[in-house]
């Protein structure tokens, strides 16, 4: 059930973003925004452990980190790309994560050569394929053109769950971890709103995009926090197939909140996206004792 409920929380994100989109706000202050219900809903649960924050170098090294490579980059050019992109195509570019993460990890000696991940990797460049096709999934064929800003999202995701695998969080728990990135990204950004002028006052009438903005950050929050305690208790392998829910749920929302409409070329491609996925998932016995990382952060 937690599975379930982490999966579809997640894949709900995507259509948001869109609504949140929808109304012309600016990348710089939406991203703004998404840190500050980040920072709150994470400060609130980091106070209810109980545990002291540690404040150290390693770990706002950590953090800062983590917030470019994890929020301020992957988050400009997802606002950018979806307002241009269905959300169904988005929640399915989005599974790329995993995939992008294997030839990283291989180049850093952290994971060793497999023919099986290799085909899984292939699959998913054949997915992304079957989108960019002239006249198969894409209801414009000029939306091709945006398709390479959608794939640095999950590029920068995969370089961020590589560094933490590399380097750890510096002594910091998941939730702690994600409340600091939350805080600098918060400063990071605020200077990027207001210089680009792109803040959104908060002294404002509140629409169907400022909502969707502040259902998908704290849905993003909470759905982290249900992935990391799936993980602690079910095991990384099992959390794992949290991906393929956010990918499922994510082209489901989209029709459901958005009506959009799918060409049997789509569906293929999120088959075949799919299918790499489980080529490429790490083995049980690859991840024992090993921390688990968010297959979108």
């Amino acid at each position: 059930m937690v599975l379930l409920v982490t999966g579809f929380g997640w894949g709900l994100t995507q259509p948001l973003g869109k609504i949140a989109v929808s109304t012309g706000h600016g990348h710089f202050g939406l991203i703004f925004w998404h840190t500050v219900v980040c920072t709150v809903v994470l400060g609130f649960l980091a106070l209810a452990q109980g545990r002291p924050l540690p404040i150290t170098r390693a770990g706002l090294k950590f953090a800062l980190v983590v917030a470019v490579l994890g929020t301020i980059v992957p988050n400009t050019t997802f606002y950018l790309s979806i307002a241009r992109l269905p959300s169904g195509v988005m929640s399915i570019l989005i599974s790329m994560v995993p995939l992008l993460s294997f030839p990283m990890a291989l180049a850093l000696g952290m994971d060793r050569f497999s023919a099986r991940r290799v085909i899984g990797l292939l699959l998913g460049l054949g997915a992304v394929a079957l989108i960019a096709l002239p006249g198969t999934s894409l209801p414009d064929p000029a939306m091709v053109a945006f398709l390479p800003l959608a794939l640095i999202a999950p590029l920068f995701y995969a370089m961020e769950g590589n560094y933490v695998a590399l380097k750890g969080t510096a002594g910091l728990d998941a939730v702690q971890a994600m409340f600091l990135a939350s805080v600098i990204g918060m400063v990071i950004s605020l200077p990027l709103a207001l210089g680009s002028g792109q803040f959104i006052s908060p002294v404002r009438s509140y629409g169907l995009a400022e909502a969707a903005l502040i259902g998908s950050a704290a849905i993003h929050a909470l759905a982290y926090v249900g992935y990391v305690w799936l993980a602690a208790r079910a095991g990384a392998v099992f959390a794992a197939q949290c991906s393929y829910i956010v990918t499922a749920s994510g082209v489901i929302w989209a029709m459901i909140l958005l009506g959009e409409r799918f060409s049997p070329f789509l569906w293929a491609a999120m088959a075949v996206m799919l299918a790499g996925l489980s080529l490429v998932r790490p083995r049980r016995a690859a991840l024992t004792g090993a921390p688990a990382a968010s297959p979108v952060v």
